[in-house]
């Protein structure tokens, strides 16, 4: 029996490794994303804290100059989330890009792995013929020969 060979090998073995590149990519992608939320939950948080100072502020002895440094750290805050915010959108949509490109990858392995699978098929099936082809005529030499 002869030794299976796929034609294609070399471009299945190059559609794996654009796959596992798009994964490792899709994962940086995902990394990001989540340090982007984080980095923009954390100034929420900040902001958050810095209301309660105002509000301190506000219930305390009334010093103005104290009071519009908070309103302005506020206001400063706000332009800081808004910014971060943009940015996570950014690393979303980056994200959805690098999902696409991996489904499209693993969809083009899968094609080249169903390929192979239908020659290795078609190749066993050959063997098979071949074998019985041999054996047919091997019985029917056989019998040919004794009735001489």
């Amino acid at each position: 029996m002869g030794r299976f060979i796929f034609k294609m090998q070399n471009i299945l073995e190059i559609k794996i490794k654009l796959e596992t590149q798009a994964k490792n990519a899709y994962a940086e992608a995902a990394n990001r994303l989540s340090q982007e939320e984080e980095k923009r939950d954390a100034l929420i948080k900040r902001r958050l804290d810095y209301e309660d100072e105002e509000r301190e502020l506000m219930t305390g002895k009334m010093n103005v100059i104290d009071i519009k440094s908070q309103k302005e750290a506020i206001r400063v805050m706000d332009e800081l989330i808004k910014r971060q915010r943009a940015k996570v959108v950014l690393a979303r949509k980056n994200l959805d890009l690098e999902r696409i490109k991996l489904n499209q990858a693993m969809v083009e392995r899968k094609t080249y792995e169903k390929l192979r699978e239908r020659a290795l098929e078609e190749y066993r099936e050959e063997e098979l013929a071949r074998e019985s082809k041999e054996i047919d005529e091997l019985v029917s030499y056989k019998y040919g020969t004794k009735q001489l």
